[in-house]
């Protein structure tokens, strides 16, 4: 029994390849934009934390030495005695360099407590970023291919012999098959899994 293919779903394929599109358009942007700040975040504290903390921990270590030098020359004196404002600095430059040491380790600890954390999760960033530059890319063309194979047989005349044999040129339900089959074969294998990038030695 002979009868029109029931295609009547053309429209739903499209629509679901422009939303595709669309969701392609607006991701990819998204996981760059996470990447980034990973990266600007560890340079925020790789770089410009802790050189700003070790500079201020040589900095109140010269002014812990300035402090101590001016209690000692001040015993030393004759004509001066050593006062309450002399020990008070020395404490005060003490405790400013302990705090000063005590935020440098503690950024160095954060420092690698953050690549230990983000390291995993930033490798799957890349993983979906490529499944969705690479393997999706090829699945929104695989489904232009589709529908266009599709609406071609669609339009064929009602009645028309779904057994005829394959000729050259005659657009017969086989070759619509093997056209459909054709599309198919383009279509990146393992879609929908993410390809693990390859590692590149530094």
């Amino acid at each position: 029994m002979t009868e029109r293919a029931q295609v009547t779903s053309m429209e739903a394929l499209e629509s679901f390849r422009t939303r595709l599109i669309l969701f392609l358009s607006k991701a990819r942007p998204a996981l760059e934009e996470v990447g980034d700040e990973v990266r600007r975040t560890r340079g925020w504290l790789n770089d410009d934390r802790l050189n700003h903390w070790r500079n201020e921990v040589r900095r109140r270590n010269r002014a812990l030495e300035e402090a101590q030098q001016e209690l000692f020359s001040a015993r030393l004196s004759s004509l001066q005695q050593p006062t309450t404002t002399h020990q008070w600095a020395v404490t005060r430059a003490q405790r400013a360099l302990r705090e000063a040491e005590a935020k440098l380790q503690l950024l160095k600890k954060w420092s690698r407590e953050f690549d230990n954390l983000t390291e995993p999760l930033t490798k799957q960033l890349d993983q979906l970023h490529t499944f969705l530059a690479s393997d999706m890319r090829q699945a929104a063309a695989y489904l232009a291919r589709l529908t266009t194979t599709l609406e071609a047989y669609a339009d064929r005349p009602p009645g028309y012999p779904a057994t005829a044999p394959v000729t050259p040129g005659s657009p017969n339900e086989a070759s619509a098959a093997i056209e459909v089959q054709n599309a198919r074969a383009a279509m990146p294998t393992g879609m929908g899994e993410p390809k693990t990038p390859k590692e590149t030695p530094p």
